[in-house]
């Protein structure tokens, strides 16, 4: 006898979740090894390069596409957005923008600490030499 079984939200996304494969430690990546790596179809990466402008593979002979490493974990972003996370393609574009710009702001803050970081050493120098 089968009875119904009852699952909630959280279930459901999580059955859906795919492990990924580890990323090979390779300079460039054709669409179809990212497809792979990505659990995603080669059609659906050559939509997400019109969609969000980030994604920008180089292209060689035949226009072949090539992915960077770092192109490979934005599309993992972008897929966990929209598959797992359910953003729509402009909130996760608007997503994608807010963390961009808040790895801006870190990256000035780190510089301007390095910066500090580098006159509180001087002044140490010129104390201690005194």
């Amino acid at each position: 006898m089968n009875l119904p079984v009852e699952l909630s939200l959280n279930d459901v996304k999580e059955t859906q979740r795919v492990t990924l494969p580890q990323i090979p430690a390779k300079r460039y990546f054709t669409i179809g090894e990212v497809g792979d790596l990505c659990a995603v179809k080669p059609h659906v990466l050559r939509y997400w390069e019109q969609e969000f402008n980030q994604l920008k593979p180089q292209k060689r002979r035949g226009n072949r596409r090539y992915y960077q490493h770092h192109e490979v974990v934005l599309i993992r972003r972008i897929r966990d957005l929209l598959y797992n996370d359910g953003f729509t393609i402009h909130g996760a574009k608007n997503r994608l923008e807010e963390l961009d710009s808040q790895g801006q702001i870190r990256a000035e803050l780190e510089a301007v600490f390095n910066i500090l970081g580098d006159l509180n050493k001087l002044a140490n120098q010129s104390k201690s030499s005194n």
